[in-house]
């Protein structure tokens, strides 16, 4: 079986060499640490040096030195700027293309590396390279992303517990986060969303002081890390009987998670699972009302550049992790999404996540 540098070099076939920076907050990038293995540190000026070959070099500073020794390649310790200029100098000795993630890469860092060369070399964007290789997890990456939505899971599965009638979002999302925590998540995987009664009807909702009242429908989206693996999970339940309006679109959403959850299998095309949702919201009383895609794929990162949207024109693969969130929101009413975490196989798929999908009132 091929190694992660090997499987990204394939990928990268007009590249000599790719150079993944590891900054200072916020240029820090989660390649690093998906290439190198590393379980924790490894910033503040670190490097990764992967060459045409699959060889790699791993250069840091001597704050990181017993942490890099815990992870994959060749370790090489600074002390000094000359130094540093000296393993890159030699690290790439006859590289002529050489490729960074430029969506995390920093202009200064890239104006580094030239520096540091001090001679005329190609920069190209290693970006897709590096996205078409962690796509496809391997069995320690599915392993890892399984732990983590078994912690999100059994929280979700808690929430009936954590609500009465009066308490704050800001009170629930931090039970959230404490609880997962406790089960042994190592940091959220996204600032957690808990919007109760109209502020429901916001996706990216933040937080506030918004007490719950009977008749509110109450949304959570949130996930956890486990050995820096996310994920990423919605359940919407209500306190008391909501509005009608809100319980046919519990009732929608649930079909048209279902529906594109089918489409979900190694070979289908990525819009599939999206045009099937779409399709029963736009066919219901609804229309309009499903305003973001279905999915995106998850791995170190929460959003990774795997796009279950109407105009997707990649295909899945298995081992490729991904979201399956349908939602239908009506502003100043409420908002409905479901969603689990997937793992796309040759076959069909397997829900990572687990959580009683029927219509829940507290």
């Amino acid at each position: 079986m091929l190694s992660r540098t090997q499987r990204l070099m394939e990928n990268a076939p007009d590249m000599d060499a790719i150079i993944i920076a590891n900054d200072g907050e916020p240029f820090l990038d989660s390649s690093f640490w998906y290439i190198t293995e590393q379980a924790s540190g490894c910033f503040e000026s670190s490097f990764a040096i992967i060459r045409k070959d699959g060889s790699m070099d791993v250069i840091v500073n001597i704050l990181e030195e017993e942490t890099a020794h815990c992870g994959k390649g060749d370790v090489k310790v600074y002390h000094n700027r000359q130094e540093l200029v000296d393993f890159f100098q030699q690290g790439l000795k006859g590289c002529e293309t050489i490729g960074f993630n430029t969506h995390s890469a920093s202009y200064a860092s890239v104006m580094a590396v030239k520096k540091f060369l001090d001679r005329d070399f190609k920069i190209v964007d290693a970006s897709d390279a590096l996205a078409h290789t962690y796509a496809i997890k391997d069995a320690k990456e599915i392993e890892a992303t399984r732990q983590a939505c078994k912690i999100s899971s059994q929280v979700a599965n808690e929430l009936p517990d954590y609500l009465s009638e009066g308490i704050t979002e800001k009170q629930v999302a931090a039970r959230m986060d404490a609880r997962m925590r406790e089960l042994g998540g190592t940091g959220n995987a996204f600032d957690t969303i808990a919007a109760f009664g109209p502020n429901s009807s916001q996706p990216h909702y933040m937080p506030g002081h918004y007490a719950l009242k009977k008749g509110d429908a109450a949304l959570f989206d949130f996930g956890t890390k486990y050995d820096r693996y996310c994920s990423d999970m919605t359940r919407t339940v209500f306190l008391g009987e909501p509005p009608e309006i809100l319980k046919r679109a519990y009732e929608v959403v649930l079909e048209a998670q279902t529906a594109g959850i089918e489409e979900y299998h190694a070979g289908a095309l990525a819009n599939a699972a999206d045009l099937a949702a779409r399709k029963i919201i736009d066919e219901s009383e609804f229309k309009g009302k499903f305003i973001h895609s279905f999915g995106h794929g998850i791995g170190m990162d929460v959003h990774q550049p795997i796009h279950i949207s109407p105009k997707s024109e990649q295909v899945l693969e298995a081992g490729n992790i991904v979201s399956a969130e349908p939602g239908i929101y009506i502003p100043g009413v409420g908002g409905i999404r479901i969603e689990d975490t997937v793992l796309i196989t040759e076959n069909g798929c397997e829900r990572l996540t687990s959580f009683p999908h029927e219509f829940t009132v507290i």
